[in-house]
């Protein structure tokens, strides 16, 4: 059997190696065979170069160089089209991960019938109370928006059946989301408490404005909810509007001298153009990933592909 590990890798350069050789130390205890894809998500030339320098030293290392830094979701999209494992698992480039319990979760797979073990973090390596509230934020987003069941936790390392693979390769749009795009294929998901290890140096990449942008991908690709909301808000408000005409016409006619206020006016018109533009925002997100789509938009460009599986891009 045949394991295929896909890693996005941004700004790894110190960390690569170290969690190639983890990944390595899997041949000697087991008997399935590994290759690995590393994709550098155009995050400069000394990430390429360490990648370079593994596929001289081992002679089961795909390495792909996209032209630009597509993100995360992009990144891996570009390994499973190098990863020709029967098992195909995706990890991380910073060490966090602990690779060693893929022997437990490919055993997980066949004695438990499931297509996609993800990992179930009990433990966390030190994080910020922002990563901790982005976790969290996705969390939740991910249960209500794509209808996520409640026994089932999506992470970006995860293990899974070729054909989950190739179904999510079918995807070609410009804004690719695992966790949608894993529950779209299939609910027999299961789960492995594990522990996170210490990031073994720098920080995360994910910014504030990468992780809204993570959300929204999310959310509007795999979800028509935000659009039921915004139709929900217009009835509400709507509803409102109504019984404020209702009330002022009566008021008006049980106390003739009254005098309609401007400040209550000004309010009213603000919340309702705030609410009006929230309602356009959210359609014309929609619309602009729509231009997008037809647009062809790739999910990412390759530059060079090196090491064992290269001869796929010509």
């Amino acid at each position: 059997m045949l394991v295929s590990f896909v890693i996005p890798c941004y700004k790894s350069a110190k960390t690569v190696g170290n969690v190639v050789e983890d990944i390595q130390k899997l041949r000697e205890d087991n008997s399935f065979e590994i290759e690995i894809v590393l994709v550098n998500d155009g995050s400069g030339k000394d990430t390429f170069d360490a990648i370079e320098e593994l596929v001289g030293r081992y002679d089961n290392i795909t390495g792909v160089d996209l032209a630009k830094n597509r993100g995360q979701q992009s990144a891996i999209m570009a390994g499973f089209k190098y990863a020709k494992g029967d098992i195909i698992v995706v990890s991380d480039d910073d060490g966090q991960t602990p690779v060693e319990a893929v022997p437990k979760m490919i055993r997980m797979l066949d004695e438990d019938d499931l297509d996609v073990v993800c990992a179930r973090y009990v433990e966390r390596g030190k994080r910020s109370a922002f990563r901790r509230l982005g976790s969290w934020v996705n969390d939740m987003m991910v249960k209500y928006f794509l209808e996520k069941p409640d026994d089932i936790d999506t992470s970006v390392f995860f293990t899974a059946r070729r054909f989950v693979a190739e179904e999510m390769m079918r995807y070609q749009n410009p804004y690719p989301y695992m966790a949608g795009l894993l529950l779209r294929t299939t609910y027999r998901i299961g789960n492995l408490e594990l522990e996170q290890k210490a990031r073994l140096a720098g920080q995360s990449g994910y910014t504030f404005s990468r992780l809204f942008s993570l959300w929204l991908n999310g959310i509007t690709t795999f979800s028509i909810k935000p659009l039921r909301f915004a139709s929900y808000a217009g009835i509400l408000f709507a509803m409102v509007g109504f019984i404020a005409i209702i009330i002022l016409v009566i008021e008006k006619f049980v106390i003739p001298d009254v005098s309609l206020g401007w400040t209550s006016l000004i309010a009213t018109n603000l919340l309702v153009g705030g609410v009006i533009l929230l309602v356009l925002g959210v359609i014309g997100e929609y619309i602009g990933r729509i231009y997008l789509c037809l647009n062809k938009t790739p999910q990412y460009v390759e530059r060079t592909v090196i090491g064992r599986n290269a001869k796929e891009s010509q």
